[in-house]
């Protein structure tokens, strides 16, 4: 039987020669994630369970990026819990405070998940991975602790759509706005439970931060996981990085789909998602006269080396506007240190900016970033629900790098070549 690179990838974390949509699988787990907001509940099911070790303490990971380093005594209880528990189960990968970053980030950069694995994380964006060509996909702190015991979950096996982009992308066009303008067009619920394969000249093209990015908004469109075919840009980032053997998949040509979706991106101009559905994008010539009170420009959607670049770039020369806050976060220690390096916060500095410490925190109305009743923030984060980062009254617009930072030097939202 044919199947999809994601078929492929679950039937082989089974003992089954083939599996099909709809089928109820058990599969073994090759990493399973939590952070600080989920991995506590985990860890007291796993305790309740009667659990007294781990099915293989190299498997595990455990970041602490949401409230880390910890903003009040609530966060200061929840990370300890898991410091604690993988303390007594000398959890192999435990990162935190200097060693920790935006789980999303961190794990590919460190080789720790990689092409062909089947990955669960207490996370909804853990499907990110499916950048390097790996089954990832969120799920809930129960079944992270029934991971964590077994080493196996089960799954239904997802149908699949395939995105085609065909052409080559305007200036300014990322992987961000390829996600946002697919979103806007099938619905936040457009994928619901299905796998998104991203395939087409267009990406081909795409580096790895770009793919990182549209696998990560995935779930933002219903996606049960988004994936990649990986190929030599794939093998670029893994060589270095990978800690073990990996393994290529891909979809066989004659797979069954439930849609092929082709899309041109030569039509694609940098996009934003207005309140409050990441599904509400329009291309940025389209936003009209809108006032902007923040950008925040990292996240696990948009906080690499190469997203900051694309800020620098802008904002070179430039300074953000009168009373504009523009909040620059590194995804991680590694992103952190070669931005310095390269002279980046020199110019995020000249601007105007704030450097934060790699953390999650506004994102998810954490902290470093919260917004009062009535402000507007453009962010290169993943969702802008209603009162997402502060008040309900508040208002987020989602964008990629290029945005965020050309809407700090305006003041209101706009794109580079608006400047």
């Amino acid at each position: 039987m044919s199947m999809t690179i994601t078929e492929k990838i679950l039937s082989r974390h089974t003992d089954l020669d083939e599996v099909h949509p709809g089928m109820l699988i058990n599969a073994r787990v090759d990493i399973a994630l939590g952070n600080d907001i989920t991995a506590p509940i985990a860890i007291d099911v796993f305790r309740k369970s009667g659990g007294k070790e781990v099915f293989d303490r190299e498997k595990i990971v455990l970041v602490p990026d949401h409230f880390a380093p910890n903003k009040d005594i609530e966060s200061a209880e929840q990370c300890k819990i898991m410091r604690d528990f993988a303390r007594e189960h000398e959890i192999t990968h435990y990162f935190e405070v200097g060693e920790a970053g935006v789980e999303h980030a961190l794990l590919p950069e460190k080789g720790i998940v990689l092409p062909g694995d089947l990955v669960v994380g207490a996370d909804s964006h853990t499907c990110t991975y499916g950048a390097l060509g790996a089954f990832a996909t969120g799920v809930g702190s129960t079944d992270l602790a029934a991971a964590m015991l077994t080493g196996e979950l089960w799954f239904k096996v997802p149908e699949t759509m395939k995105f085609v982009y065909h052409g080559k992308r305007r200036p300014w066009v990322s992987g961000k706005d390829l996600i946002l303008h697919t979103i806007g067009r099938i619905g936040v619920d457009g994928a619901l439970y299905r796998a998104m394969e991203f395939t087409g000249e267009a990406i081909r093209e795409l580096t790895m931060a770009d793919r990182f990015t549209m696998a990560n908004m995935a779930v933002e469109a219903g996606g049960k996981n988004g994936i990649f075919i990986p190929d030599e840009v794939t093998e670029a980032y893994v060589r270095e990085r990978a800690e073990r053997k990996y393994e290529f998949y891909s979809s066989d040509p004659d797979a069954l789909y439930h849609s092929v979706i082709d899309i041109d991106v030569e039509k694609i101009e940098p996009q934003v998602a207005f309140p409050h559905l990441p599904s509400n994008a329009r291309g940025i010539s389209e936003a009209g006269d809108v006032q902007i009170d923040q950008s925040i420009i990292g996240s696990c959607t948009n906080g690499r080396i190469e997203d900051l670049r694309v800020a620098a770039s802008i904002l070179k020369g430039r300074h953000a506007a009168h009373g504009f806050r523009l909040i620059i976060i590194p995804a991680t220690p590694a992103v952190y240190r070669q931005a310095m390096h390269e002279g980046l916060f020199d110019i995020f500095l000249d601007a105007g900016a704030v450097i934060s410490l790699p953390t999650c925190g506004p994102c998810l109305g954490g902290y470093m970033g919260i917004l009062a009743k009535g402000e507007r923030s453009v962010a290169t984060t993943n969702r802008n629900f209603v009162g997402r980062m502060g008040h309900p009254g508040s208002e987020v617009y989602l964008a990629g790098p290029a945005v965020a930072a050309a809407t700090a030097v305006a003041g209101r939202l706009a794109g580079p070549e608006q400047l």
